[in-house]
């Protein structure tokens, strides 16, 4: 059906978008001619009644926004609250403030490695009522951390002799660059769970199953570095150990879920709201908000494997056992009670940081992370930075630095580079430590990680996060 047939049937332009999707979900239903015209004739006379439709609800639910014509005080914005501010552009607040100006916002906090991202800023954490943003959750859905401590002498780490075993297990236990995937395919119980939960899961299956295992393009890595314990945890004694940190995601199973929701939130925004762009939400009380619950939720679990997966070929290449381990999502949404009420936090490039919840913040290639242990912090919704946060776009890094110079230089500082491109050297990151000093009321430092063997994508493949 064109728009002028619709508007004969009594939807409006601003309508169209969520009519048109409506109509091709019936239609593979089998629900054609006069019966699909007199549905919408019906939704279209009283969209309320119609709220719950299988294929019609998030077009009742956007009839009854545009139906929605009495004046209202402007809404006062969410409020949120900044750590860091001396380290965080005046881009990132706007797009902040745009979040916090959603009708569903309820509270929001901006970490101090925030940077420019999409709808939110990265280290953006934003807290709606009964609504998620797929945006405010992030392209690479679940992108995460992985920590695991090796049973293996720090004096090995710096032998020559063993060079050759160490970037071995880095070199093949994973692949590196967009769209890499394996020729055999990787096994894991993430596999046998329900991928028929959405069209889009259904239809990526094989490629996510293809590409598990893998660490992608950009900021992802797998490195090989020395822990240090200043005091008894993670059930270990005080010490150095040799640890693999990774940072991979959902890959691009993840990328697609998010294209296809945000843009099916995007067309359900009414006139009014088409402000909001990439901010666009979907109510957890429709059908499709639920879908890309269920989406997102296998892509935190599939993003989990896909780490599980690394560290298990990683460390098995080497021959080694895993003493302990610390891992978390960064980019994700929960369900988690805030102010005496169920909210939808979502934490895009933000690392948990509920009360005693361990996380890892990792810095750069040549320089540390740290294994912390949140503190709780109510305004930050219980939240902490993902990293140090970049300072400039990978374009301006590309042209400012030589990564042949910025390697050797590395080299020096007893850091070993076997991949990587000039847009990830460590020049590009704020400062880690004034980043960690900043959020003392939120996090308690538990380990320091060294960077010693670090691989990342070189080949130039756009970043997926």
């Amino acid at each position: 059906m064109n728009k002028r047939q619709l508007s004969k049937l009594g939807i409006s332009d601003d309508a169209v978008p969520a009519a048109v999707q409506g109509i091709q979900a019936a239609s593979a239903a089998g629900l054609r001619g006069r019966a699909l015209k007199e549905l919408l004739k019906q939704v279209a006379a009283d969209p309320k009644s119609h709220r719950d439709d299988l294929y019609f609800g998030p077009l009742a639910q956007a009839l009854i926004s545009f139906a929605e014509t009495e004046p209202s005080a402007p809404r006062i914005p969410a409020p949120y609250r900044t750590w860091g501010a001396d380290f965080i552009d005046e881009a990132s607040h706007q797009q902040m403030q745009d979040a916090c100006a959603l009708p569903n916002a309820v509270a929001g906090a901006l970490m101090p490695d925030a940077h420019l991202g999409y709808g939110l800023p990265i280290g953006g954490v934003l807290a709606l009522d009964n609504a998620v943003c797929p945006y405010a959750v992030g392209v690479d859905i679940a992108c995460r951390m992985k920590l695991s401590v090796l049973d293996i002498p720090v004096a090995e780490l710096h032998a020559e002799k063993m060079q050759p075993a160490f970037d071995k297990a880095l070199l093949e236990g994973t692949l590196f660059g967009a769209g890499k995937a394996w020729k055999r395919r990787q096994q894991h119980a993430v596999m046998d769970q329900d991928w028929s939960i959405t069209r889009i899961t259904r239809e990526s299956r094989d490629k996510a199953w293809a590409q598990l295992g893998t660490s992608g393009s950009g900021n992802h890595f797998a490195e090989f570095g020395v822990l240090t314990l200043e005091e008894p945890d993670l059930g270990l004694d005080a010490g150095q150990y040799v640890a693999l940190l990774t940072h991979s995601g959902s890959r691009g199973t993840g990328f697609a879920v998010c294209s296809t929701y945000s843009t099916i939130a995007r067309n359900l925004l009414s006139r009014k709201d088409a402000k909001f762009g990439r901010l666009a939400w979907l109510n957890l009380d429709q059908d499709v908000g639920q879908e890309y619950w269920a989406a997102m939720n296998l892509m935190g679990d599939y993003a989990a494997a896909n780490h599980a997966v690394i560290h298990r070929n990683v460390v098995g290449l080497l021959g080694a056992e895993v003493l302990s381990g610390v891992e978390n999502h960064h980019n994700f949404a929960w369900k988690e009670v805030h102010q005496g009420r169920e909210l939808i936090v979502h934490r895009k490039g933000a690392t948990p940081a509920g009360k005693d919840v361990l996380g890892v913040i990792p810095g750069s290639m040549g320089t540390p992370g740290f294994v912390v242990r949140g503190l709780g912090h109510p305004e930050s919704l219980d939240s902490a930075s993902h990293g140090a946060g970049r300072v400039m776009s990978r374009t301006k890094a590309n042209q400012m630095y030589r990564f042949s110079a910025v390697k050797h230089d590395l080299a020096k500082k007893g850091v070993r580079v076997l991949s990587a491109g000039s847009d990830e050297v460590p020049m590009v990151y704020k400062d880690i430590h004034a980043v960690l000093n900043e959020q003392q009321d939120l996090v308690r430092t538990v380990a320091r990680f060294d960077p010693r063997i670090v691989k990342m994508c070189g080949d130039g493949s756009r970043a997926e996060d």
